[in-house]
């Protein structure tokens, strides 16, 4: 059974990893590439070499995580680093390999800087999600962030790339760049925030009712979690009621109501949203963040 829960994770890691990379080659290669400004990270300083001497993105991208790599091997996990790796192979591949013979975009370049930030977003969210990134400046992002991590990742990606994004001024010679590329990393910044906060926010249901345990029978049969049942006194009929919580899904949210009220057709029911939840079936609390 562990061999096979192992197996599993292994191959959603990998189609994470696989549509995310997709993501980031189509905003790097296509929208940013065609547009003639550098987004910031390693993909920013690779899109430079690419403007001055075509150089494959991919490639140089790469070759500039080889040493980043071995730089922070100290500050992040093994498991980690290998797995940062393989994803920037799989976008190095897309770059180089499909888009690179595809026509780039060549339409408005805000445009372009709107959907680069967030495409790029979406796929560095999908990389963090399964304990993975792009390499490059993540590598820097993630060692900061196991160090200090009250820091938002899209805040300190946001920061270090704004130094590479003015390096694209004198490269391709126009201030339009570097707010082309500002506007990206805001978008793309906004983007893992958002995406990530989304993933791991749940529900959580006060349900105050007669048939307390009636409703965590079902929903442990149906929805396959626990829930905690506490003896509660009306303050204003002074009779005794009980109180259920339970922190679920959104998912499983609107069943668990629904089944509720068809138990105890009088109960009540509080619907909260929940940031982070820590406990089985949720995220390990052991771990410090989603990259150790």
């Amino acid at each position: 059974m562990k061999h096979s829960l192992n197996w599993k994770t292994i191959a959603v890691d990998q189609l994470y990893n696989l549509a995310a990379g997709l993501l980031y080659a189509a905003a790097i290669s296509y929208f940013a590439g065609g547009a003639n400004f550098a987004p910031g990270g390693v993909s920013g300083i690779a899109l430079i070499a690419n403007h001055l001497w075509h150089w494959p993105i991919g490639l140089v991208t790469v070759l500039i995580n080889i040493p980043l790599a071995l730089g922070s091997i100290f500050f992040v996990g093994r498991t980690f680093l290998v797995k940062s790796m393989i994803s920037t192979v799989y976008c190095a591949l897309f770059q180089d390999l499909l888009f690179a013979r595809l026509p780039t975009y060549t339409g408005d370049p805000l445009l372009a800087a709107l959907f680069t930030g967030v495409l790029w977003g979406a796929a560095m969210a999908l990389f963090y999600m399964r304990g993975s990134s792009s390499g490059g400046t993540d590598f820097l992002t993630v060692s900061i962030n196991t160090r200090r991590p009250h820091l938002s990742v899209g805040m300190i990606t946001g920061v270090i790339d704004i130094a590479i994004i003015l390096l694209g001024w004198p490269v391709f010679g126009s201030i339009d760049s570097v707010l082309y590329g500002l506007v990206t990393t805001v978008l793309t910044s906004f983007t893992i925030d958002k995406i990530m906060a989304s993933s791991a926010s749940s529900k959580m249901l006060t349900i105050i009712t007669m048939h307390g345990q009636d409703i965590a029978d079902w929903i442990g049969r149906h929805c396959d979690r626990g829930s905690t049942l506490v003896k509660a006194t009306g303050t204003f009929t002074g009779s005794e009621r009980q109180i259920l919580l339970c922190a679920c899904t959104r998912l499983q949210v609107y069943a668990i109501r629904a089944a509720a009220y068809a138990i105890d057709p009088h109960c009540m029911v509080m619907i909260s949203e929940t940031n982070e939840v820590y406990g089985e079936g949720f995220r390990d609390p052991k771990r410090k963040n989603n990259f150790s």
